[in-house]
């Protein structure tokens, strides 16, 4: 009869990896516009640069 230490590195490789987190603007569909000041964009991008990226995920974990 094995130990529960043998038996633990076997499960753990058995475990499927952890999903990487999602983040809310990664959900977000392309809507034309960003989601954040409404500058006009194309049918592909979320947000206009960088700084809204930011702003967006900042007030989303505020009002989480």
């Amino acid at each position: 009869m094995e130990s529960l230490q043998n038996q633990l590195p076997e499960e753990a490789s058995a475990m499927p990896p952890a999903a990487p987190p999602v983040y809310t603007r990664q959900t977000l569909p392309p809507k034309g516009s960003c989601w954040y000041c409404e500058k006009p964009l194309d049918s592909v991008r979320r947000f206009c640069g960088k700084e809204c990226h930011d702003a967006f995920d900042e007030e989303a974990e505020f009002t989480r």
